[in-house]
């Protein structure tokens, strides 16, 4: 009872963790991966969940020992390693929230029916609603909303999981031949949904400034072992949902020969439909609720994350200069962020596929970098020995460099080879 007592009262980090990264991964990757290669596809998903845990675990270690964000440490690295974050964070900031906000609204686009307005006015009116409840709320508003909508999504989501199980795998189509996974593409969609599971290893950064900001309204911290559980428990859902969403491919799409679109709106439809053929039309609600949840929560935590990291770089990168404090700026950065994702959209076209494209390649080429530059935060001399990381974890860590490693080079190679 004292473990859940103490879960609930320190959550908050985790679940923004959760919110976070069940979209692309999980709601468009994951599917698709389900849809297209079937239940092999478990054990990438898997894999990755397990090789990339270290680096979003330091996140949380380092900002409970220290006080301090995990981007504090790597300016106390050295200036090479601020510049190179700062890079990352210019790189995805262009992409991720368009593209995640233009799934978004061509979801709400189907869900209400209303396809004669353009998917670039309804993501506007999006990033406009997200940018008044973040600069109105903050970061507490963020977590109090969130509080409802994951368990709401998790309820959602475990419906529809067993609806379609219930229903049973869609039968193949005549002469449907398995997908090569070992091709071009193959391997080029398998780097990809390693790269964003359960999402950019750069998100670990996130994770410490959202720590940074619960301390500071609770005023206090817990022991570093509560924190890292309540961080364990979103990470678990996290990687449960990812699952949930295979399975939904595997049973609904796989055998059928149905490619899920690019476009935002299309590939909506797609997601809807799919559901509601194999399930039935009462069964609508779940889905709805479940796919539209899984990515607004991602939106909206984007937003406030991307907002947040950048003002740390800028304050970092001037010496913590006190007219970059965040309090001063944040709503400042929230509103330039959602014109310059609008911009993006139009620039595009609202195509997710070239804008996810631009964030996945920095990504996958840097995050090795990323994973490595946390595992000297979290050994340097800022954390005392005994709350530093077990050798089991640091050969984890290890581990994991080598595999995003291995896996920055094949995306380069098969990009440079295209």
């Amino acid at each position: 009872m004292h473990k859940i007592k103490s879960l609930l009262k320190n959550l908050g980090p985790g679940l923004l963790f959760a919110s976070m990264a069940i979209g692309t991964s999980h709601l468009v990757l994951s599917t698709k991966a389900g849809a297209k290669y079937g239940w092999i596809m478990v054990i990438p998903i898997i894999l990755a969940n397990v090789l990339k845990y270290p680096f979003f675990e330091f996140g949380i270690r380092y900002t409970n020992v220290t006080g301090k964000s995990i981007i504090e440490g790597y300016r106390n690295r050295g200036k090479g390693y601020l510049w190179l974050y700062a890079f990352i964070t210019l790189a995805t900031s262009f992409a991720s929230p368009a593209a995640l906000c233009a799934v978004t609204a061509g979801l709400l686009i189907n869900i209400l029916e209303i396809h004669s307005v353009s998917l670039i006015t309804v993501a506007t009116c999006l990033f406009v609603f997200n940018s008044i409840v973040l600069i109105i709320g903050k970061y507490k508003l963020l977590e109090t909303t969130l509080k409802f909508v994951i368990p709401t999504l998790f309820v959602a989501l475990l419906v529809t999981t067993f609806l379609v199980i219930n229903k049973g795998t869609v039968p193949p189509v005549a002469n449907f031949q398995v997908p090569k996974l070992f091709d071009e593409l193959g391997i080029l969609f398998l780097i990809t949904l390693i790269g964003w599971m359960p999402t950019a290893v750069e998100a670990s950064s996130w994770l410490s400034l959202w720590t940074v900001e619960k301390y500071k309204i609770n005023k206090n911290k817990p022991p570093l072992k509560e924190a890292l559980q309540e961080f364990n428990f979103g990470y678990i859902v996290t990687s449960i949902l990812a699952i949930f969403f295979l399975t939904i491919g595997c049973m609904t799409l796989y055998g059928t020969g149905t490619e899920l679109s690019g476009k935002a709106v299309v590939f909506a439809d797609q997601v809807i439909n799919m559901f509601t053929t194999h399930t039935g039309n009462w069964a609508y609600i779940f889905i709805a609720v479940s796919a539209f949840a899984t990515m607004y929560s991602t939106c909206l935590t984007n937003h406030d994350a991307t907002a947040r990291v950048s003002i740390d770089v800028i304050a970092k990168l001037s010496n913590n200069n006190p007219k970059y404090d965040h309090r001063n700026y944040y709503s400042a950065a929230i509103i330039l962020l959602a014109i310059m994702s609008v911009i993006v959209l139009y620039a595009f076209s609202a195509n997710m596929g070239i804008i996810l494209a631009i964030a996945t390649a920095t990504s996958f080429v840097l995050a090795p970098l990323v994973g490595y530059m946390n595992l000297k935060n979290v050994t340097s001399k800022d954390i005392p020995v005994k709350d530093q990381p077990k050798k089991g974890l640091q050969l984890l860590t290890y581990a994991g460099i080598f595999f995003l490693s291995f896996l920055a080079v094949c995306y380069g190679f098969t990009i440079l080879l295209k």
